[in-house]
């Protein structure tokens, strides 16, 4: 085993878990649609190699879905809408220039 350090100032993580029982679940939302937003600004912005965007398993709190966390910053989205991906690219925006 090797410990390394993290390359990615900001790692971005969007849930996408559909859930197998009528368990409300992130992917019912708009979860897939964030990621792949966030992907494009990520490009367009410029952020890599200083951000990653990835997809995620369950985070826990699927009722508040679909969730968007940012590490190692804790912060953590919820009920996103792809209309919030402008407002999480100001957010990471700020990130970057600590």
């Amino acid at each position: 085993m090797k410990k390394r350090t993290a390359r990615f100032k900001v790692h971005i993580f969007i849930c996408t878990r559909q859930r197998e029982d009528e368990t409300k679940s992130c992917a019912e939302g708009e979860a897939s649609a964030v990621k792949e937003r966030l992907k494009i600004l990520a490009e367009e912005r410029g952020w890599k190699p200083q951000v990653r965007v990835s997809e995620s398993g369950c985070l826990g709190v699927c009722a508040a879905g679909p969730n968007v966390m940012i590490y190692p910053q804790k912060i953590w989205f919820t009920g996103v809408h792809l209309d919030d991906c402008d407002e999480i690219a100001e957010e990471i925006e700020s990130l970057l220039l600590d």
